[in-house]
């Protein structure tokens, strides 16, 4: 049949696709739409003649039918950060299989541009939507909840939640890494926070920092607190700054690894040893982390585990099923070369 169909120049038909698997047009119907409710080996036989066949669904048609475009939409901080392109990277392989697409839109850490992405993706038909952080407008909300669109935010937890999440304790996360390095000795620890203005998980980790020092009787002086874009290069301008300090910090931490990365990198250039001289740590793990010398200690999130999740909930969510709401990850504390007891100079 193939053949016959190439030579005469005509497209194939969901009917020439079923009779080419041998099963009915409802089951190559179904292998499109909800590929979970067909058996693996009848769903192989139809992906298998929709190659050979070249058959291509058209999604008018199919959205048309089913009420559903078959979309999800994600927005995200940022792309150019390695750790949300590893977060959509986990989405997608989270709904493969299932029958849906993933459009990725980036806001900018900007309120006013994640409403209108957001807009802009539900007028286009997206099916669900993935959030990230707690920070949102409440006319967000009001239009998910009008149109009854499931929806999930990430990377984040809500204390008295009223809205789904798949995320982790920033602030928690940030007061652990604080203990670790006042259980070094360090008293004076400076934070090279992401830019804290319409996100929440940088607020929380410099909340958490300040939660922990408090603890023990310290404070976050305010020239040890330095907002940054995330960055490298962001993370060296707060370092240079830091170390021109009459009272230099003994220990710096930043909001993510980038913002740690560019500090040590500016210790380094400036003659100061890490972390025999200043103690440095980040926050997310990043793959890079683990092999610039010396190596980064950081806090571990769960980023893949959390796309795949937040995949898992809106799939579930538009089949219907009950899904857990709130749900928070573990993070875990990586020590590596870039932390170590203060120095007896000091």
């Amino acid at each position: 049949m193939s053949k016959r169909l190439q030579n005469s120049g005509q497209s194939a038909k969901l009917s020439d696709v079923a009779a080419h698997a041998g099963v009915s047009t409802a089951t190559v119907s179904r292998t499109l739409n909800t590929p979970a409710k067909v058996r693996p080996e009848i769903a192989e036989r139809v992906r298998l003649a929709i190659s050979e066949l070249g058959y291509v669904p058209d999604a008018a048609a199919r959205a048309l039918a089913s009420r559903r475009s078959r979309a999800i939409g994600a927005l995200v901080p940022t792309l150019s950060n390695p750790i949300f392109a590893d977060y959509i990277q986990a989405v997608e392989e989270g709904l493969d299989g299932h029958g849906y697409a993933l459009v990725v839109a980036s806001t900018d850490y900007r309120l006013d541009k994640e409403l209108r992405q957001a807009r802009a993706l539900i007028e286009h038909g997206i099916d669900a939507l993935l959030l990230t952080g707690t920070d949102h407008h409440q006319a967000l909300y009001q239009t998910l909840e009008e149109r009854s669109m499931p929806y999930v935010n990430s990377w984040a937890v809500l204390p008295h939640p009223t809205h789904p999440y798949i995320g982790i304790d920033n602030r928690h996360a940030a007061m652990r890494l604080t203990d670790y390095l006042l259980d070094l000795g360090h008293h004076q620890v400076a934070v090279i926070a992401g830019v804290m203005n319409e996100n929440d998980r940088a607020r929380d980790r410099v909340a958490g920092v300040r939660d922990a020092l408090n603890a023990r009787g310290y404070q976050l002086p305010a020239d040890y607190l330095i907002e940054k874009p995330y960055g490298i290069d962001q993370g060296r301008q707060a370092m240079r700054t830091l170390m021109t300090s009459t009272n230099r910090p003994s220990a710096v931490i930043g909001g993510n690894d980038l913002l740690a990365l560019g500090a040590v990198l500016e210790c380094q250039t400036n003659g100061l040893h890490v972390p025999n001289d200043i103690s440095i740590a980040g926050f997310d793990d990043m793959e890079l982390s683990s092999h610039i010398p010396p190596t980064l200690t950081t806090m571990r999130v769960p980023t893949r585990t959390m796309g795949q999740r937040a995949a898992e909930y809106v799939l579930g969510r538009l089949s219907g099923e009950e899904r857990e709401t709130h749900v928070q990850l573990d993070v875990e504390l990586i020590v590596r070369g870039s932390t170590a007891p203060v120095a007896d100079s000091r």
